[in-house]
């Protein structure tokens, strides 16, 4: 599952030729780490943490969480943490255990994949904008794109306060009922 497809940029794009493949895909690959910056993974990866913590849950660094694949760390040396004896909050990215003890003190090794099990269609909008903008800033509206904009976050002149010149406003809007909460890194 990709966030953006080189088919999809193209439609956005109103592009019909293969003349511009390369450099849009640049585009299209740049997309994920910007919108995953606001809205945590997306596109489904394996990841593995090395986490500290302790008691009846373990917060993973990179939410949401569609399984844990292995878990151990602890106090003591490594304890073993099959992934049938535990539990996961997957919007939150919490790992807790099924029979609620807790998990003793210590730094634990947790591999886990992250992601969503499908884009959200805001949030697949919210990246076709982006490219759209970012596109736009490369041609800009002199070599004849000016029909693929629109609107004062659309302008490659005047930067969106507190971002630069990088995400429209719209972009930031659609992202919003899905940001991570304060505190998740």
């Amino acid at each position: 599952m990709a966030l953006v497809t080189l088919e999809e940029a193209k439609r956005q794009l109103d592009i019909e030729t293969t003349a511009h493949d390369v450099e849009l895909q640049v585009y299209v690959d740049a997309l994920a780490a910007v919108i995953e910056g606001h809205v945590g993974v997306v596109e489904p990866r394996e990841v593995t943490d090395t986490i500290t913590g302790s008691g009846p849950a373990l917060a993973v660094l990179h939410p949401p969480l569609l399984a844990v694949t292995a878990l151990a760390g602890g106090i003591g040396g490594v304890i073993d943490y099959p992934a049938e004896t535990l539990t996961v909050d997957g919007p939150a990215g919490i790992v807790g255990r099924l029979d609620g003890s807790d998990f003793p003190a210590g730094r634990y090794t947790v591999t886990y994949t992250a992601g969503r099990p499908t884009v959200p269609p805001t949030i697949k909008l919210a990246a076709l904008i982006l490219l759209q903008h970012l596109w736009r800033t490369q041609y800009g509206a002199s070599r004849g794109l000016g029909g693929i904009g629109g609107g004062d976050d659309y302008s490659v002149t005047e930067p969106v306060a507190g971002w630069g010149y990088a995400i429209p406003n719209r972009v930031l809007q659609l992202l919003e009922p899905f940001k991570r909460p304060p505190g998740v890194a």
